[in-house]
């Protein structure tokens, strides 16, 4: 299994988003992680510098960790995919619809998946896909 470490994951949207910039060929992955970066001007800076991968963001400072944001992005995108948790797809879908854009939408889930995230880290047990869908929908206004 596929298992980046910070660093890697870091250096990877630097990277991509570098490339994108610079109009060089572009993995479909990383043509995704650029697309991502492009919907978040406030991360330009941090994906612009390569010393951001050593740097802290921490929450108690009232900061939001932008690679974390951009890599649940990318978790999402994949999920949507494949559909997996199965129903996310059609979840997302009513999500886009409730708001108007995609966009909005993502960060829905987003939020969803943080939270899926952190029970499971908490409750030392594998993230719930079904509560994960289901607490899409009720954001969406369904279910």
């Amino acid at each position: 299994m596929f298992n980046p470490t910070r660093d890697e994951v870091r250096n990877f949207f630097i990277e991509a988003w570098r490339k994108y910039q610079a109009r060089e060929v572009l993995t479909p992955l990383e043509t995704i992680a650029a697309d991502v970066v492009a919907l978040h001007p406030e991360y330009h800076t941090v994906v612009d510098n390569p010393d951001s991968v050593d740097r802290d963001f921490p929450p108690e400072a009232g900061q939001i960790n932008p690679f974390l944001h951009l890599s649940l992005h990318l978790a999402i995108e994949e999920q949507l995919s494949i559909d997996q948790p199965t129903g996310i797809r059609a979840a997302f879908d009513e999500a886009c619809a409730r708001h108007g854009n995609r966009h909005d939408a993502m960060h829905d889930a987003l939020e969803c998946l943080g939270e899926t995230l952190f029970n499971a880290q908490r409750n030392g047990t594998p993230p719930d896909g079904a509560a994960y869908v289901a607490a899409l929908r009720k954001r969406a206004g369904h279910g």
